[in-house]
């Protein structure tokens, strides 16, 4: 095939994402609206980071009035997951690929855009996670910008009920892989008394928002490979 047909090829397979980008992104506007931020504002960001999590925490700490650093930190903790993604995805490039794609890459590098890359057979051509990210980044993008936009002309109670997306969205993320693995079960529940904890006990709760959840996400992250390592497959 040649790179046009992958491009083409990516489009295809990434309009279904865009369709479900666009729904998420549209609660994320609402979100981004309700802390002080403008469509320019939050349209920009949605197209220079692409990451529903790291955008979602980024909103919350900016509607806390966060520091510069502890928002960069927390989304940085957040979205560290892309940085193993982006350095598996890399693997799976033939060795002429220039290293412009593979900077390239990476900034386009989603859960969902990551799975469909990760799944073609041989080597990855970059313009096939290109073709995907196209629809991808535009509905993320314009989803979010007619979140703010409508969200001034929607009714308040439509606005609040359009903003349970968010929460709807995270339990999509955690419910199918606990359905499989009790121990994520149980880490998710760690999680949530851990997160009650931090907010109750007399000195911690004094801590900002954001540096508890990057003191809670990096604890946990050990505890839960140091008590249950993934184990490497040698064939």
């Amino acid at each position: 095939m040649t790179n046009r047909q992958w491009f083409f090829k990516g489009i295809k397979n990434g309009i279904p994402i865009c369709l479900g980008y666009f729904a998420v992104s549209f609660a994320l506007g609402i979100s981004a609206r309700s802390v002080g931020m403008d469509a320019i504002q939050s349209g920009f960001m949605s197209f220079t980071m692409l990451a529903s999590a790291g955008e979602f925490a980024a909103i919350t700490l900016i509607g806390g009035m966060a520091g510069f650093i502890e928002i960069v930190l927390t989304t940085l903790v957040v979205n560290m997951r892309y940085f193993l993604m982006s350095m598996s995805l890399t693997q799976k490039l033939s060795s002429d690929t220039s290293w412009i794609h593979r900077l390239l890459i990476p900034f386009f590098v989603t859960d969902e855009i990551f799975g469909l890359s990760a799944t073609v057979d041989g080597d990855l051509n970059p313009c096939y996670t290109y073709g995907i990210a196209f629809p991808s980044v535009i509905g993320w993008t314009i989803g979010t910008v007619l979140g703010v936009i409508v969200g001034n002309i929607l009714p308040v109670w439509l606005v609040s009920a359009l903003g349970v997306a968010m929460y709807g969205m995270f339990l999509a993320i955690i419910v199918p892989p606990v359905k499989t693995d009790r121990f994520i079960g149980l880490l998710v529940l760690l999680s949530m008394g851990m997160s009650w904890l931090f907010s109750a006990l007399p000195y911690i709760s004094k801590i900002s928002s954001g540096f508890r959840i990057i003191i809670l996400t990096l604890s946990l992250s050990a505890l839960a490979a140091w008590i249950k390592p993934r184990k490497e497959i040698v064939e």
